[in-house]
């Protein structure tokens, strides 16, 4: 996929191509719908299928302290919009300036002039331009003057509690605010139905209290400026991710017991993202930025009177966390 990082690295001889326009965060199953069009339609017609989408994410620029946490890195974003089938990406550069574009200039600049568009494909409820003044009635309308088609894709779906993630076309609209919010309930498994994935967390792996080591589990404590939006506090079952080193060879996907909060049982203050990989005390992960995925929440935090009573936890959660990811425990011999 060619990923092209403003208008000014767009080959002046690029198109005609099929496009579409959005934040793309997540890239959740609606946006999937929207990308599958994008692509089918590419396809019928033998150009490239494009999408544009911005970095950072507008409400970053526009209203800084209302952004929200984000639901993928940037370059998570660009490797999941490759593996929608995307030919190319424009990422373009949100700022202040770009934010005043009319969309009448944003589509001439953008869709026209840098890409030549036979055709737009977007969901319904689109916006862009200047204070989000243009839609998709603005959006047919230039693109009878200026001469490209406009598809427009439905993009519904339900999601059960049991996170089964059904589509139906009479439920709830996929979302990136929905994925969000069951973030921020501890319902990861009913996020990872919405967005077609577990939900990860990008960061880089640093020092924390080494409490973990002492008890028996080791943990991975990841940065406080870690990337992806943090769920409810609680112990998940979930993976740790190391990416490859050499390019295009495998991920190391390794199962994981992870804990999200302030650790209470030794009044902690700061909240924390720690995974303990399975089995593993050979591990030495500082420095490296991995990737932690959250796959089943186990139960909420809790305080407990003392450091036996958390170590009897600590082993069940790792046992269920066995059990959830379908990884068999190792064999201990008895005791004699």
């Amino acid at each position: 996929m060619q990923r092209f990082t403003g208008l000014d690295a767009v080959p002046a001889g690029f198109g005609p191509c099929v496009v579409t326009i959005g934040t793309f965060d997540g890239v959740h199953r609606g946006h999937q719908a929207v990308l599958a069009s994008v692509v089918g339609a590419a396809r019928r017609r033998g150009v490239p299928a494009v999408a544009v989408t911005f970095d950072p994410h507008p409400i970053a620029v526009l209203r800084p302290e209302q952004a929200p946490a984000v639901l993928t890195t940037t370059e998570d974003r660009l490797r999941l919009l490759e593996a929608a089938g995307l030919d190319a990406v424009l990422l373009i550069a949100f700022t202040l300036e770009f934010a005043r574009w009319s969309p009448e200039r944003f589509v001439q600049e953008v869709f026209v002039d840098a890409l030549h568009a036979q055709a737009v494909v977007v969901g319904r409820d689109t916006r862009f331009g200047h204070k989000n003044s243009g839609d998709l009635g603005t959006l047919r309308e230039l693109g009878e003057k200026l001469g490209f088609e406009v598809e427009v894709v439905e993009e519904f779906g339900a999601v059960a509690r049991d996170g089964d993630g059904q589509g139906d076309a009479g439920g709830r609209r996929w979302a990136s605010s929905w994925g969000r919010e069951l973030l921020a309930e501890g319902d990861v498994a009913a996020a990872a139905a919405i967005l077609g994935r577990p939900h990860r967390v990008v960061g880089v792996v640093v020092h924390g209290d080494h409490r973990g080591r002492e008890l028996g589990y080791p943990t991975a404590n990841l940065a406080q400026d870690a990337v992806g939006q943090i769920p409810a506090d609680g112990v998940y079952a979930g993976r740790l991710v190391r990416p490859a080193l050499v390019p295009g060879a495998p991920d190391a996907v390794l199962p994981a017991a992870i804990s999200v909060g302030t650790n209470p049982t030794f009044d902690g203050t700061q909240r924390r993202v720690e995974a303990y990989v399975l089995d593993r005390d050979d591990l030495d992960l500082y420095g490296e930025r991995v990737a932690v995925e959250f796959v089943e929440r186990l139960r909420p935090t809790l305080r407990f009177d003392g450091v036996d009573a958390l170590i009897e936890q600590m082993s069940a959660d790792v046992a269920r966390s066995h059990k959830v990811l379908g990884v068999p425990e190792p064999f201990r011999a008895p005791n004699p």
